[in-house]
């Protein structure tokens, strides 16, 4: 059986909301330079990206963006709304409608969200990393899940085998 990828990854670092919105908050400075130094870890610790889910965050397209140019081959990018208002039920929802011939998929969300999914579909691999996710995802971290299938993925289904991290982040 082929194991699969699933890499929940925050977004980097934003610009304070202001009067934008939530919705147009677009990284700062720190947060490009976060998204460029994560982006070849990614690529290493995935080998390639097949599926980008992404937030239609302002934060969330940058940070992907940013991070793209880093990785081997493009993958197919779907934007969505959905990912932005996502809860950890929602987005596993989404996650289960991911063509099972898709090998490696790439979420670029939200706080608290993606932790709380990492942390709910964590039902082996490195206790360790577990109990850091647990806590929340700084800025540009990323938690990398092993995964069987796509359509039965639910609580504990996956190994949490990895927890990547900008350079600089604790």
């Amino acid at each position: 059986m082929t194991t699969r990828r699933l890499v929940l990854l925050r977004h980097a670092a934003a610009e304070h909301e202001g009067d934008l919105g939530d919705a147009m908050r677009p990284l700062s400075a720190a947060g490009r330079r976060q998204a460029g130094a994560v982006g070849p870890l990614l690529e290493a610790a995935t080998g390639g990206i097949d599926l980008a889910l992404v937030s239609t965050a302002l934060r969330t397209r940058e940070t992907y963006r940013i991070l793209a140019t880093h990785l081997s081959a493009p993958p197919r990018v779907v934007e969505s709304d959905a990912v932005y208002e996502a809860g950890a039920r929602s987005l596993l929802a989404l996650l289960r409608e991911v063509p099972e011939d898709t090998r490696c998929v790439l979420v670029v969300g939200h706080e608290p969200t993606m932790s709380t999914l990492a942390h709910l579909l964590a039902g082996s691999g490195r206790e360790d990393l577990a109990a850091q996710v647990s806590l929340g995802m700084s800025t540009a971290s990323a938690a990398v899940l092993e995964v069987e299938d796509w359509a039965s993925l639910d609580r504990s289904a996956a190994a949490l085998v990895d927890l990547v991290r900008s350079p600089g982040q604790a």
